[in-house]
């Protein structure tokens, strides 16, 4: 899936556009099988009762509010965040109603590195790192392929032409 062309300046190409790992979803979708199911039970039990109709009624608006509220709601947020490398930086968008945006250029990034655990390796995710200028590293959670995507990115920074950081450009330029 494209990143919005009109979003990217002139020049400017997606390289990598992921959302985030699918393991994200695994415990909505078991939030709504047990909901649903649970509620079913619980609906065909209540049909017993002599004042069934409000039990189904309650029972129907509260799984309704917790599939909403604790399966539906992470799934959009899945859908709405984005992680893209183009050929001039890194981008992070995420939300719905109030949407947050990182733009890191690819000439202030100092250094990239990931981390994955044992359950991450297995199911081919992890967590990239990335220092640049500001204070802390960034941290971005749930990468697929996310030793590939560093890899990428490591490539994508060493082979920015506009990048003015870097050592043999200052070299030539009798900067150094």
């Amino acid at each position: 899936m494209a990143y919005p062309d009109d979003l990217l300046s002139t020049g400017e190409h997606v390289v990598i556009h992921q959302h985030p790992h699918w393991k994200t979803l695994v415990v909505p979708v078991l939030v709504l099988v047990v909901a649903v199911g649970g509620g079913g039970y619980l609906a065909v039990r209540a049909a017993e009762l002599s004042w069934a109709s409000v039990a189904w009624a309650v029972l129907a608006a509260v799984v309704l509010v917790l599939v909403a509220w604790l399966a539906l709601a992470p799934v959009v947020r899945w859908r709405t965040t984005h992680f893209i490398i183009t050929t001039e930086r890194v981008m992070y968008r995420i939300g719905v109603v109030r949407r947050t945006g990182l733009d890191i250029p690819l000439g202030r990034i100092d250094s990239v590195r990931f981390e994955h655990s044992l359950l991450d390796r297995v199911l081919g995710c992890g967590t990239l790192i990335i220092e640049s200028a500001s204070d802390e590293p960034l941290e971005f959670d749930d990468i697929g392929r996310v030793e590939q995507v560093h890899s990428m990115l490591y490539r994508e920074i060493n082979d920015n032409p506009a990048d003015d950081h870097r050592p043999e450009d200052r070299v030539a330029d009798g900067r150094a």
